[in-house]
Protein backbone atom coordinates (compact mmCIF):
# COMPACT_ATOMS: atom_id res chain seq x y z
CA UNK A 1 0.00 0.00 0.00
CA UNK A 2 1.44 3.24 -0.91
CA UNK A 3 0.25 6.03 1.27
CA UNK A 4 -0.46 9.27 0.06
CA UNK A 5 -0.15 11.87 2.95
CA UNK A 6 -2.43 14.88 2.96
CA UNK A 7 -1.93 17.52 4.62
CA UNK A 8 -5.02 19.48 2.97
CA UNK A 9 -2.28 21.39 0.49
CA UNK A 10 -1.66 18.52 -1.51
CA UNK A 11 -2.57 17.73 -5.28
CA UNK A 12 -3.73 14.77 -4.22
CA UNK A 13 -6.34 13.57 -7.17
CA UNK A 14 -4.12 13.91 -9.88
CA UNK A 15 -0.78 12.34 -8.10
CA UNK A 16 -3.79 9.41 -6.61
CA UNK A 17 -4.95 8.64 -10.33
CA UNK A 18 -1.29 8.36 -11.93
CA UNK A 19 -0.57 5.81 -9.33
CA UNK A 20 -3.58 4.42 -9.57
CA UNK A 21 -2.79 4.13 -13.49
CA UNK A 22 0.34 2.37 -12.80
CA UNK A 23 -1.34 -0.33 -10.22
CA UNK A 24 -0.41 0.91 -7.13
CA UNK A 25 -2.87 0.75 -3.98
CA UNK A 26 -3.01 3.98 -2.34
CA UNK A 27 -4.17 5.38 0.82
CA UNK A 28 -4.96 8.99 1.61
CA UNK A 29 -4.33 9.28 4.65
CA UNK A 30 -3.11 12.10 7.61
CA UNK A 31 -2.53 9.20 10.13
CA UNK A 32 0.80 8.61 11.82
CA UNK A 33 0.10 4.80 11.88
CA UNK A 34 -0.85 4.52 8.35
CA UNK A 35 2.51 5.93 7.74
CA UNK A 36 4.81 3.66 9.92
CA UNK A 37 3.22 0.25 8.06
CA UNK A 38 2.86 2.07 4.49
CA UNK A 39 5.15 0.12 2.08
CA UNK A 40 5.97 3.23 0.32
CA UNK A 41 4.96 7.33 0.81
CA UNK A 42 4.25 9.96 -1.14
CA UNK A 43 3.86 13.55 -0.43
CA UNK A 44 2.39 15.76 -3.34
CA UNK A 45 2.59 19.35 -2.29
CA UNK A 46 1.40 22.76 -3.84
CA UNK A 47 0.88 25.94 -2.33
CA UNK A 48 2.56 28.11 0.75
CA UNK A 49 5.41 25.88 2.81
CA UNK A 50 3.72 26.99 5.86
CA UNK A 51 0.95 24.42 5.10
CA UNK A 52 3.15 21.50 6.30
CA UNK A 53 3.08 22.57 10.09
CA UNK A 54 0.27 20.17 9.94
CA UNK A 55 2.84 17.43 9.65
CA UNK A 56 4.73 18.09 12.77
CA UNK A 57 1.34 19.01 14.64
CA UNK A 58 -0.48 15.77 13.36
CA UNK A 59 2.39 14.01 14.21
CA UNK A 60 3.27 12.87 10.94
CA UNK A 61 6.83 14.28 10.48
CA UNK A 62 7.81 12.16 13.62
CA UNK A 63 6.11 8.87 11.66
CA UNK A 64 7.97 9.69 8.43
CA UNK A 65 11.43 9.86 10.47
CA UNK A 66 10.97 6.50 11.42
CA UNK A 67 9.08 5.23 8.15
CA UNK A 68 12.42 6.45 6.28
CA UNK A 69 14.55 5.19 8.75
CA UNK A 70 13.55 1.65 8.60
CA UNK A 71 14.44 1.77 4.80
CA UNK A 72 10.78 3.01 3.26
CA UNK A 73 10.93 4.04 0.08
CA UNK A 74 9.66 8.02 0.34
CA UNK A 75 8.98 10.61 -2.65
CA UNK A 76 8.31 14.45 -2.35
CA UNK A 77 6.38 16.11 -4.78
CA UNK A 78 7.24 19.80 -5.05
CA UNK A 79 6.87 21.59 -1.67
CA UNK A 80 7.28 17.99 -0.51
CA UNK A 81 10.71 17.66 -1.76
CA UNK A 82 11.20 21.44 -0.02
CA UNK A 83 10.03 19.69 2.94
CA UNK A 84 12.63 17.18 2.65
CA UNK A 85 15.10 20.24 3.84
CA UNK A 86 15.79 21.96 6.98
CA UNK A 87 13.35 24.87 5.93
CA UNK A 88 12.36 27.40 3.55
CA UNK A 89 12.31 31.27 3.41
CA UNK A 90 9.13 31.12 2.52
CA UNK A 91 7.77 30.27 5.87
CA UNK A 92 11.04 30.45 8.67
CA UNK A 93 9.15 29.60 11.47
CA UNK A 94 7.98 26.33 10.04
CA UNK A 95 11.15 23.72 9.78
CA UNK A 96 10.81 21.27 7.39
CA UNK A 97 12.02 17.22 7.44
CA UNK A 98 15.33 18.46 7.80
CA UNK A 99 16.35 14.67 5.91
CA UNK A 100 18.80 16.90 3.24
CA UNK A 101 21.38 20.17 4.66
CA UNK A 102 20.44 23.68 3.14
CA UNK A 103 17.08 25.77 3.05
CA UNK A 104 14.67 26.45 -0.16
CA UNK A 105 14.49 30.00 -1.31
CA UNK A 106 12.68 32.31 -3.88
CA UNK A 107 14.07 32.40 -7.45
CA UNK A 108 15.94 36.15 -7.58
CA UNK A 109 13.98 39.29 -8.85
CA UNK A 110 16.51 39.55 -11.62
CA UNK A 111 18.87 37.10 -13.45
CA UNK A 112 22.11 38.01 -15.68
CA UNK A 113 20.98 41.41 -16.00
CA UNK A 114 17.50 40.50 -17.07
CA UNK A 115 14.19 40.55 -14.63
CA UNK A 116 13.27 36.55 -13.84
CA UNK A 117 9.67 35.86 -14.10
CA UNK A 118 8.18 34.02 -10.96
CA UNK A 119 7.00 31.30 -10.27
CA UNK A 120 8.53 29.23 -12.90
CA UNK A 121 5.68 27.50 -14.34
CA UNK A 122 6.00 24.81 -17.47
CA UNK A 123 8.10 22.59 -18.96
CA UNK A 124 11.84 22.42 -18.65
CA UNK A 125 14.34 20.11 -19.06
CA UNK A 126 16.42 17.61 -16.84
CA UNK A 127 19.96 17.49 -15.97
CA UNK A 128 20.72 14.34 -14.90
CA UNK A 129 24.17 14.79 -12.58
CA UNK A 130 23.66 11.11 -10.92
CA UNK A 131 23.79 8.26 -13.13
CA UNK A 132 23.20 5.79 -10.27
CA UNK A 133 19.87 7.83 -9.41
CA UNK A 134 17.38 4.83 -9.24
CA UNK A 135 14.14 6.98 -9.95
CA UNK A 136 15.62 8.77 -12.87
CA UNK A 137 16.58 4.75 -14.46
CA UNK A 138 15.43 4.87 -18.00
CA UNK A 139 14.58 8.73 -18.30
CA UNK A 140 16.89 10.76 -21.10
CA UNK A 141 18.98 13.21 -19.63
CA UNK A 142 17.70 16.10 -21.41
CA UNK A 143 13.71 15.23 -20.33
CA UNK A 144 11.37 17.97 -20.08
CA UNK A 145 8.84 17.93 -17.06
CA UNK A 146 6.15 20.29 -15.87
CA UNK A 147 6.73 23.06 -13.19
CA UNK A 148 5.05 25.03 -11.33
CA UNK A 149 6.77 27.14 -8.29
CA UNK A 150 8.36 29.98 -7.00
CA UNK A 151 11.07 28.20 -4.37
CA UNK A 152 13.53 26.07 -5.08
CA UNK A 153 16.00 23.54 -3.17
CA UNK A 154 19.81 24.55 -3.42
CA UNK A 155 22.21 21.96 -5.49
CA UNK A 156 23.71 19.19 -3.20
CA UNK A 157 25.67 16.17 -3.18
CA UNK A 158 22.27 14.41 -3.26
CA UNK A 159 20.87 16.04 -6.27
CA UNK A 160 20.27 13.74 -8.41
CA UNK A 161 19.03 16.29 -11.64
CA UNK A 162 19.30 19.92 -11.85
CA UNK A 163 16.75 22.34 -14.12
CA UNK A 164 18.55 25.84 -14.76
CA UNK A 165 16.49 28.68 -14.24
CA UNK A 166 17.67 31.93 -12.68
CA UNK A 167 20.74 29.61 -12.00
CA UNK A 168 20.49 25.76 -11.46
CA UNK A 169 18.32 24.74 -8.70
CA UNK A 170 17.35 20.82 -7.47
CA UNK A 171 15.17 19.03 -9.65
CA UNK A 172 15.51 15.47 -8.33
CA UNK A 173 17.13 14.66 -4.60
CA UNK A 174 18.35 11.11 -3.71
CA UNK A 175 19.93 9.51 -1.06
CA UNK A 176 18.87 5.61 -0.25
CA UNK A 177 15.18 5.52 -0.09
CA UNK A 178 14.22 9.10 0.32
CA UNK A 179 13.92 11.08 -2.45
CA UNK A 180 11.81 13.98 -3.66
CA UNK A 181 11.56 16.15 -7.18
CA UNK A 182 10.31 19.77 -7.52
CA UNK A 183 8.09 19.27 -10.94
CA UNK A 184 5.14 17.61 -11.05
CA UNK A 185 5.56 14.19 -12.39
CA UNK A 186 1.45 13.08 -12.85
CA UNK A 187 1.00 16.49 -15.03
CA UNK A 188 4.89 15.35 -16.77
CA UNK A 189 3.69 12.82 -19.33
CA UNK A 190 6.03 9.66 -19.82
CA UNK A 191 8.56 11.55 -18.34
CA UNK A 192 6.46 11.19 -15.58
CA UNK A 193 5.19 8.35 -15.51
CA UNK A 194 8.34 6.92 -16.23
CA UNK A 195 9.77 8.43 -12.60
CA UNK A 196 6.36 6.93 -10.55
CA UNK A 197 7.56 3.66 -12.33
CA UNK A 198 10.62 3.92 -11.24
CA UNK A 199 9.41 4.79 -7.86
CA UNK A 200 6.90 1.88 -7.01
CA UNK A 201 9.50 -0.94 -8.19
CA UNK A 202 12.38 0.53 -5.93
Amino acid sequence: MIAVIDYKAGNLTSVVKALNYLGAPTEVTQSPDVVRRAQKIVLPGVGHFQATQLLHDLKLTEATREAAAKGTPFLGICVGLQWLYVGSTEAPSTDGLCHFNGRCERFPATWEGADLKSPHVGWNSLEQIRPDSRLLRGISNGSFVYYTHSWRAPVSEDTAAVTNYGGAFTAAVERDNVMGVQFHPEKSSETGLQLLKNFLEI
